[in-house]
Formats: structure tokens, sequence, C-alpha cells
């Protein structure tokens, strides 16, 4: 593979042009159908549109919405005419869109009226009450500085805010020259995304990534899983994340593909889509495939169409990665690893390995990226086998964190190393697995463990649908190992029978004092476990396990 220089915008252009009729965009809930010509003819008017706002380049156009099919509008129009798209949480609270829009300077933004139990029109309001009171492309709100235009995506119509069909409209005010000037002027090494780090640990920060990021790192995820112009990846997983902005729509639009989007994650409606738009290759993080898996109709689907996709977002367990690639019929299915800040891949299995190495580990480098673990302390490169953190250095790396120097310095070394912040081992064939994040790897007694060992010996169990293992302070081992795990439908099991289960497989320091048997887990927006919350609850329920048990011995 060699490294392009294509725009998102540029991309979107020449598959309009050699492919006009070819279906890119499919909602089957909507019965809605885009070819690239349809589609690419929106985008333009769009962007011309947001043009007549007073979009420039550089300024900063968020959306806060499920995936709507005019959340691809958006982001195409925006990387059009040189704007950045900043993509939004759709779990956010006013707090924290607050902060989110003040932080990324946002000048336009694009919304639903509401998702789920959340009013976003209400929520936006309560930050800017000024809208409903001043000139629409002409809001001055004490709380968002920057904020000019509130977009409602769809047709109803809201006081100081635009709609759809208005900002349609607009483009007509814009010739095509002044379009076209603009669009020229794109740069493949300028910002075209922003995304907020999802907040598993610490405050959100805002990662710069271009054109030259994505592009490349969804060219790269593509050719891995062999794609051709005739694949069509179902896309279930948010499009304000990596996973479905990069390796999903990147992946897709590199190679004039296909795409058929849900607009919210349902494991009947996933399946549902798979069949009627014969697509081949589907996304997910492990939770997704699990409720898909456990659908009580789940044999009734002909989910024959399916040969690849990925399963990412967090590790992959060994058991649940077999199972997709057997009934779900994705003998090719592969795992990627990386984060935000790396665009997001940085090592992924391919089709060619066997299915062992691409259920056991996250594969090998990125093509044009270097990845290397090195001791955390030292940060000397570990040896073959030796658990350190795993770091890479590309094309891939972000620009860095918005307006926030002394974190981005933190992360990019000065020999332009990116640092994760994970824990991972490289094998002798150069294979790398990932071990855990260093803020979730437990020290019990100062011996290291590693979660993700002791819960792939867990999922071993056939009742067990999920576990996460994490560590509780403990004022004599200083950690514990803790247990949280949620049963499959119909099945039982006591916290003896996982312990004793563990006991005769791992290392008796590494077996869990505690297991916990819960419904649901803590989760970001993207579907990642939200460990730090599980290790406050566990510390929660031991304190009160170690009370019930002292109130016994009396």
């Amino acid at each position: 593979m060699a490294l392009v220089n294509d725009t998102v915008g540029g991309l979107l252009n020449h598959w309009a042009e050699v492919s006009p009729n070819k279906n890119f965009i499919s909602y089957t809930e909507r019965d809605l159908h885009w070819t690239y010509a349809q589609f690419n003819k929106r985008v333009d008017q769009f962007a011309k549109g947001l043009m007549e706002l007073g979009v420039t380049e550089g300024s900063k156009v968020g959306i806060w919405a499920n995936n709507v099919p005019d959340w691809l509008t958006v982001f195409f129009a925006s990387a059009k005419i040189g704007a950045w798209l900043v993509t939004v949480n759709t779990n956010y609270k006013v707090a924290e869109l607050e902060y989110l829009m003040k932080n990324a300077d946002v000048h336009t933004m694009c919304i639903i009226d509401h998702w789920r139990d959340s009013d976003y029109v209400d929520m936006i309001r309560q930050l800017a009450p000024e809208i409903s009171q001043e000139t629409r492309k002409c809001i001055h709100a004490q709380k968002l500085p920057e904020l000019r235009n509130v977009v409602v995506l769809g047709s109803e119509s809201y006081d100081g805010m635009y709609n759809t069909s208005e900002v349609l409209a607009l483009g007509d005010k814009t010739d095509d020259v002044r379009f076209q000037k603009r669009f020229a002027a794109t740069n493949c090494h300028e910002v075209v995304n922003m995304q907020y780090t999802s907040g598993t640990t610490g405050f959100p920060k805002g990662v710069m990534l271009t054109h030259h990021n994505i592009v490349n790192n969804g060219l790269a995820i593509g050719d891995a899983m062999k794609f051709t112009e005739a694949e069509n990846l179902l896309i279930c997983v948010p499009l304000f994340h990596c996973f479905g902005i990069v390796l999903a729509l990147m992946a897709v639009l590199t190679h004039g593909a296909s795409m058929t989007l849900t607009e919210d994650f349902d494991a009947k409606k996933v399946l549902t889509s798979i069949e009627k738009e014969r697509c081949t290759a589907l996304y997910g993080v492990p939770t997704m495939f699990s409720l898909e898996l456990s659908l009580p109709e789940f044999s009734s689907f002909d989910l024959t169409s399916l040969r690849t996709g990925i399963m990412a977002g967090s590790v992959c367990p060994i058991e649940l990665m077999k199972k997709v690639m057997d009934k779900m019929h994705m003998k090719d299915i592969i795992s990627v690893y990386g984060l935000t800040e790396s665009s997001p891949g940085m090592t992924m299995s391919r089709i060619e390995h066997s299915a062992e190495q691409r259920a056991t580990t996250v594969g090998t480098e990125f093509p044009h990226v270097e990845v290397r673990i090195v001791n955390p302390e030292t940060n000397t490169e570990c040896n073959i086998g030796e658990n350190g953190e795993i770091c890479c250095r590309g094309y891939n790396v972000m620009k860095g964190y918005y307006k926030n120097e002394e974190a981005t310095f933190q992360t990019i070394d000065a020999e332009g190393w990116l640092h994760s912040g994970d824990l991972a081992m490289k094998d002798a064939d150069g294979f790398y697995h990932i071990t855990g994040r260093m803020k979730d790897m437990i020290i019990r007694g100062g011996e290291n463990i590693y979660p993700r060992e002791i819960e792939n010996y867990i999922y071993q169990m056939p009742e067990v649908n999920m576990v996460e293992i994490v560590g509780v302070p403990d004022p004599k081992y200083g950690e514990i190992v803790v247990g949280f795990v949620i049963l499959n439908d119909g099945c039982s099991l006591t916290e003896d029978d996982v312990r004793e289960f563990c006991k005769s497989r791992i290392s008796r320091f590494k077996v869990p004092k505690y297991v916990f048997f819960v419904d649901t887990y803590p989760k970001t927006g993207s579907g990642k476990v939200q460990k730090y919350k599980l290790r406050e609850l566990g510390a929660e329920y031991v304190a009160k396990r170690k009370a019930e048990e002292a109130a016994a011995k009396k």
C-alpha cells in the first residue's frame, strides 16, 4: 500500500464521477438509498449553504446526532470547504456539551431535535438562551462566544435555528465558482475532524485528525480485509467515534464500496439489514456481537452474505471471536487495535492470518506505521515476550490536542512516538497482544496481574456472556482481584463456581477474590466499558460484603 494525498471531498468527487449510479448509502428502516452522484450533489448544496452561514476555512462545525443520513452530509460538506467537523457524543448532557462547544470554539452546531430521553434543542437553549431572541446567523451567546448558527437536521422549525431544507436552499445564494475555489484550496494535511477522547479516564481533549490521517487509515483497513467496490458494509457503530468515521466510512470511501447504516445499535435491526441488503461486512465492539448472537431468533436470519468485518473498541474475547467466525459466517473477520490519537489504527490482523492469530492477537503493524513496546519507566524498548507500553510513529499520529500543547507533548515524545498508555507484548512471530491499560494493571502483593488474561479464562465458561476484571484497593495486598460477570440468558453460576474454574487454570494470586454478577456495565457512548467506574463500584461492593461477613461472625 502506498500512502495517498487525497482529501475526503476529493475522494467523494472521484467516485461520483467514476461510479455515479453505484449505491453508496442505504438505510433499510427508511427505505433510503443514495447513489454516489445523488449524495455528492446533496453535499455540494449543503456545503454552499454552510458558506452562506459564514463557515470558513478552519471553522468548527459541530455534529450532535446519532447515525441519521444527514450526519454524513454535514461531514462531507464541512470537509469540502476546509472546515473541521467536531463530533459530539450523543450521550452528552448540558455540562459536557458546554465544555466541548466552548473548548472547540464551535461556530455552527448541527443537531437532531432529540435522542432517546435527551432534548437536544432544549439543552442548546439552556446554554444559549439568546438564540430565540436574536436574528439567525447573528447569535452572540454569553456562554458560547464563538457560536453563530444552530442547524436542526430535519424538517421541524425552531425559533432562531435553521433546518436542513433552509440550509440547502441557502446554497443557491453561493455561486459554484466561489464554492469550487474553496474546495480546490483544501489540503490533505489540514485538520478535517476533531474528536474528543471518550473520557474513560481524565477530562476530554480535542484530538485533531487530518484528511491524510483518516483517509490512509481507512485505506489500510479496507486493504487488510480485501475490500473491493462490491463490498457492502453494515455500520451500526456510532459515526461520532473513530470506529465509525474512519475504520468504517473511510474504508468504504477509499474503495468505492457501499454501506448500509442503522441509526442506533439494535441487534435485531442489524441482522435484518444484513439480510435485506446482503451485506458482506459487519463491524462492532464485542458487546454488540454478543447481543446479536444472543438473540432468540438469531438462527432465523440469513447471514450467509457476510464475509469479513472488524471486532474492536476493546480487547476481543477469544471465545466470542471464534463464535462470530463460525455462526455469523465471518471467516475473514479481523481485529484492530488503536486509539483516537492514532487515527485510530495502529495494529491489525489480516484475513490471511490464521483464525487463532486473529482471535488471540491484534495482529501486526499498519503499513507505514512503526510500533514498539517500551518500558514505561525507562522508555527503553522491551524484549520479545516482555510487557510494556505500546507506542507508534507514522502518518497516523494525530496533529495534536486542540489548544493543549502540554498534553500533546506528554503524549507525543520528541522523536514523534505516540504513547498509548496501553500495555502490550510482542511475541516471537511479530504479533502484538494487548494485556490491558497501565491504569488497569493490578498489583497484588508485588505481583503484576493483567486483567485480560483472567478474563479470557473465564470466558471459556459456557454460562458466561461477558466478564470484566478490575483491581480494588486492599489494606493487606495493595489491590485484590475482583470480577464482574454477565451471564447468558437462562444460565446460573455461583461465585464459588467461577473461582473454582479459575483455580484449576491460573495461578492462585490471579483468582478473583470476589465475583459479582451484574446485568450491565457502565459504558462510554462508543460502547467501551468504563473500567474506572467498575473499580469504584467494586470498592463499594467489597466494603459491603466485608461488612456482611463481619456481622455474620458476631
